[in-house]
């Protein structure tokens, strides 16, 4: 009988079928699961998926470069320029002036008096408003247990309130004659003051209001860093002796420095740039006395002063630039 034919013996050695360095080398190893083909970049990704990838982003880019990076840009070349508002007819007339309007406004004296309530402003009302921050952060933290997200709730409310609503309020308190600050301070025998009338009370009176009412915008901010804390730290500083003070002085406070600095830099942004307390209360004073910078800037553009607007703009952007630059040295972390 003869034997049948031997079947074609499976190669034992060597790689399997289908893989690199296989005896068959009619295939090939098969691409990764959901490969969608195309010349693959430096990084694994496809050309198809970098147009897509480009696809999705250019929406926020033309947004972008219309709203935001080309109105920069032109206020930058405006600042050069003597555009008044005489010229939007025809703007191509405009002359470049070249750093005029950096000069002048080291000359203008309503503009040092502007700066100087802003450096006031800023000075006096960051501290104030990080202090009480950090105040009612610690009260909530440690020692109130009931009630907490009442108070929470109360801290925040100005800061998510109008500050329109807010300003006509505080206007109601500060009254000389009917206001509930003057009145209290006369049951008490004491004579107050015309709080947004008098020069030397009027800046002032915007910075407590102002910490009033972003307390509670730090408040929740530090209450969200100090529940970041270990508390077995605290608990190994008690068993050494620290007393509350010494805990909170050497444990909390190094600890907590990061979120500090977010604090400072964030108020320090928004009060350099103070501009609603005094359009809405005082309008500029009395006699320049609650004038800022921003509101400055928005005078100059109400009178048609373009290019000086946009160049004492720029002047404030340099300060907020140079006063975040000092916080992150002061306050950054030592470890």
């Amino acid at each position: 009988m003869a034997s049948a034919p031997a079947r074609r013996a499976a190669p034992t050695g060597g790689a399997r079928p289908g893989r690199r360095g296989s005896r068959w080398p009619g295939l090939t190893r098969p691409g990764p699961r959901g490969s969608t083909g195309g010349r693959t970049g430096r990084h694994g990704v496809t050309r198809r998926q970098r147009v897509a990838g480009w696809g999705l982003a250019l929406p926020f880019l033309l947004i972008f470069t219309v709203f935001m990076a080309g109105p920069v840009l032109a206020s930058a070349a405006m600042s050069f320029t003597d555009l008044r508002s005489a010229d939007l007819r025809d703007p191509l007339a405009v002359d470049p002036v070249g750093v005029d309007n950096y000069v002048r406004l080291l000359g203008d004296e309503t503009l040092r008096r502007a700066a100087a309530n802003t450096a006031w402003f800023v000075l006096l009302g960051v501290p104030l408003t990080m202090v009480l921050g950090l105040a009612a952060a610690v009260a909530l933290d440690a020692g109130i247990s009931r009630f907490r997200a009442f108070f929470r709730v109360g801290y925040y409310l100005p800061v998510v309130t109008s500050i329109v609503a807010v300003a006509v309020v505080w206007r109601f308190l500060l009254e000389p004659d009917s206001g509930l600050v003057n009145t209290l301070l006369a049951r008490l025998g004491v004579d107050g003051p015309a709080w947004l009338s008098d020069t030397r009370t009027a800046l002032p009176s915007l910075v407590v209001m102002a910490a009033w009412r972003n307390m509670g915008f730090l408040m929740v901010v530090f209450l969200a860093g100090l529940q970041a804390i270990p508390g077995e730290l605290h608990e190994a500083a008690a068993i050494d002796g620290c007393g509350a003070w010494a805990r909170f002085r050497h444990v909390t406070l190094p600890l907590l420095r990061p979120t500090l600095l977010f604090g400072g830099v964030v108020t320090g942004i928004g009060y350099l740039q103070f501009f609603e307390e005094p359009f809405v209360m005082t309008g500029g004073g009395p006699l320049d006395s609650t004038l800022s910078v921003a509101f400055y800037i928005y005078q100059q553009f109400g009178f048609g002063n373009y290019g000086y607007a946009a160049a004492i703009a720029y002047v404030l952007f340099v300060a907020v630039v140079g006063l975040t630059a000092a916080q992150f040295r002061l306050m950054r972390s030592k470890t």
